[in-house]
């Protein structure tokens, strides 16, 4: 698997409106150019999730991988994701203090109903020209 070291990346339901919405808000924030993004339903997404040990069949849940360091999924992964994006959002941190059950059963709340609430395309999202390079 060829990922890029200096990278951190997001692997995501690619059909989810609510999780595509979410890809294209990280785009325009990471003013660093710190993450890159795989679907989950990608031939590569399955290969991470394996690699890291992650039952495909039992995430339904954004997870942000940093190859050789560390993964984070559902709450832990958002909030992760924020401070990497800095400014305002650095300060999202503070949710750590929440206990992580709590988190992630808000969390899960909202994944299960995301179809239902915002829809679900019929196909991975194709990034535009631009942002190709953003995806692996």
């Amino acid at each position: 698997m060829n990922l890029p070291r200096d990278k951190k990346i997001i692997l995501f339901d690619g059909v989810c409106n609510l999780c595509n919405s979410f890809v294209q808000y990280v785009i325009k924030r990471d003013k660093k150019d710190v993450f890159r993004f795989v679907a989950l339903q990608s031939d590569l997404g399955q290969e991470i999730l394996k690699h890291i040990g992650i039952d495909t069949k039992n995430i339904d849940s954004i997870i942000l991988y940093e190859p050789g360091i560390a993964y984070f999924y559902k709450s832990s992964a958002a909030i992760e994701i924020a401070k990497g994006l800095g400014g305002f959002l650095g300060l999202s941190a503070i949710f750590k203090i929440i206990p992580t059950a709590l988190r992630n059963t808000i969390y899960d709340y909202v994944a299960k109903n995301r179809y239902k609430w915002y829809g679900k395309k019929e196909a991975c999202m194709i990034p535009t020209p631009e942002l190709k390079a953003k995806f692996l």
